[in-house]
């Protein structure tokens, strides 16, 4: 459905509603990363979010001086996974590496979207949280497009819900072990 889908006047409210992560004045807040390869489509897209109602909490870089994608990455699903933003969005050059450092933390389900189609699958199949771009891949105007897919899909549990469990038990079989050994 549309109830998350920004631009839309109940979109934050709405999505407020479903979501600890209100910070301030119930807007839903979103952290916004990327690295020196994404960070011009980064600032873009978040101030597209904020017009829409949103709370950006943007972890950087502002800037074309080199930075490493998994510490953006990393400070993006930090702030999913503890709850402070509902969602995450990082850009990097190709957005794979920024999806395989966030999915390290523990809670998060990081995806790379090059399409509407991948967007609204992610979310409503896998149950998204973070969404990673490939800012050297995409224009400005389908980088924005795919953003307002993703957070207008809703999560549709029903059958997908015993399969997103199965990718959290993993987590939690290899977060407890060992040395990374499942238990």
């Amino acid at each position: 459905g549309a109830t998350g889908e920004p631009g839309s006047a109940t979109a934050p409210a709405a999505a407020a509603a479903a979501s600890p992560a209100t910070p301030s004045a119930g807007r839903v807040a979103i952290a916004i990363g990327a690295d020196h390869g994404g960070w011009e489509l980064k600032n873009t897209i978040g101030a597209v979010l904020a017009e829409a109602g949103y709370e950006i909490r943007d972890c950087g870089t502002n800037g074309p001086e080199a930075v490493d994608y998994p510490d953006i990455a990393h400070a993006v699903a930090r702030l999913v996974a503890d709850g402070s933003c509902r969602w995450g969005i990082v850009l990097d050059g190709a957005g794979i590496g920024s999806a395989m450092a966030a999915n390290k933390v523990p809670g998060v389900r990081a995806a790379n979207c090059h399409d509407l189609s991948s967007a609204r699958n992610s979310r409503e199949h896998n149950h998204a949280n973070v969404l990673t771009l490939g800012a050297r891949f995409l224009g400005e105007g389908l980088a924005i497009e795919i953003v307002r897919a993703w957070l207008g899909t809703d999560w549709a549990p029903g059958r997908h819900a015993a399969r997103v469990d199965k990718i959290t038990d993993i987590e939690r079989r290899y977060a407890a072990a060992p040395e990374g050994r499942p238990r």
